[in-house]
């Protein structure tokens, strides 16, 4: 789908802009929207421990209130698409993969009574957790009189969503209730990754405890700049700056990419992301007012699965055949891990058996070792 960049950029630069200020979701949601000139958007999410919540473009904000009241226990849409594992495949979706779209499906009373009294219809969705222990999905919303969400609007849909799923990985943290009170600062300094806050001469401004922490390990400060003390990581880590700090069209509209660090001294591996901060972007915190790049160090856990992200971007998979292969190449059985993602055992083994394929091996001791070389070890 042909869009005018006068739409996707400022959706993808609002994108970042929240990640440390989860305030600014609902109009990053409203110009994720205007990209198809539809309605709103929605960001919703649940935690394995049941917890849950929602964020939404400022115009459907009367239609979430409406919802939380009185339609999410009817949303038959939304137990369709989480009871076929669409939220965990990674592949954008919309009605048609979840209808049949007929006379029950058009009349159901959630149809004809909450979503067309809202001008709501359609939706196009995406899952874009970066947490295997939460479900996020971003969902377009539009009205019943328009057409229903072609293949290319669903590709555009699954750009977006991978921004949105860089974004997530540090303002899913600060979306936490016992976070969401406290003052940025105050958030950071909780949470249990590497944060550093640069300006646009990539000096750093802030860095939170875990991130100062790993300066004389991961990172050296170098006439207060950041520097990848682990040669072979050092040139990819600075033209990733270099092309976040410009933030020309061209860097924004590619495809998000970490960068694998290894610890020489103490063999700790940890995934590097920088998101750009448009100049636009504003807070009270003293320090994000003059910052252009977040640098994000998150330690790569040998003992747990490894981020099914990471293991998409490194082998070539699709986000579904990601989250298989992690949990599998783990040691979870095919049957455990289709439990934990909440789909029949028989998918998940045709989506190990497409792994397999993809990957040129046959077993699954081959993809552990695969995983072990290639993700947990680093570049």
């Amino acid at each position: 789908m042909a869009l005018a960049a006068d739409r996707l950029l400022p959706a993808i630069e609002a994108i970042y802009d929240a990640a440390a200020s989860p305030s600014f979701w609902p109009s990053a949601l409203g110009k994720i929207a205007d990209c198809f000139d539809d309605t709103g958007a929605i960001l919703q999410w649940r935690r394995d421990d049941g917890a849950f919540g929602a964020i939404a473009s400022e115009r459907l904000a009367p239609a979430l209130a409406d919802y939380g009241a009185r339609w999410a226990q009817q949303d038959f849409k939304a137990e369709r698409c989480v009871s076929s594992g669409l939220y965990v495949s990674g592949e954008p979706f919309t009605d048609r993969h979840i209808g049949p779209v007929d006379d029950a499906y058009l009349n159901h009373p959630f149809s004809r009574e909450f979503l067309a009294r809202h001008g709501l219809g359609w939706f196009g969705s995406i899952g874009v957790s970066p947490d295997p222990r939460i479900l996020v999905a971003l969902s377009v919303q539009r009205a019943f009189a328009k057409p229903q969400f072609s293949d290319a609007e669903l590709d555009l849909i699954a750009t977006l969503g991978r921004h949105a799923e860089k974004s997530l990985r540090l303002s899913i943290r600060l979306l936490d209730t016992e976070l969401a009170n406290l003052g940025l600062g105050d958030a950071l300094a909780r949470i249990g990754i590497g944060v550093f806050a640069l300006d646009s001469s990539a000096r750093v401004l802030f860095a939170n405890p875990v991130g100062e922490n790993l300066l004389g390990e991961v990172f050296d400060l170098v006439n207060d700049r950041l520097r990848v003390r682990m040669a072979a990581s050092r040139a990819p880590f600075e033209t990733a700056m270099t092309q976040t700090l410009r933030a020309e069209a061209r860097d924004l509209l590619a495809e998000p990419r970490p960068i694998l660090v290894e610890a020489s001294a103490t063999g700790r591996r940890f995934v590097i992301y920088l998101l750009p901060i448009t100049a636009s972007a504003h807070s009270d915190s003293h320090f994000l007012t003059r910052t252009r790049a977040i640098v994000l160090a998150i330690e790569l856990k040998s003992a747990e699965p490894p981020d099914p992200a990471i293991v998409r971007d490194i082998l070539g998979l699709t986000l579904g055949e990601a989250r298989i292969a992690s949990l599998v190449g783990s040691g979870v059985p095919p049957k455990q891990a289709a439990g934990r993602l909440g789909i029949a055992e028989e998918t998940a083994r045709n989506v190990l058996k497409r792994v397999f394929q993809k990957l040129g091996i046959s077993r699954q001791s081959e993809l552990a070792a695969l995983l072990g070389r290639l993700v947990l070890r680093g570049p």
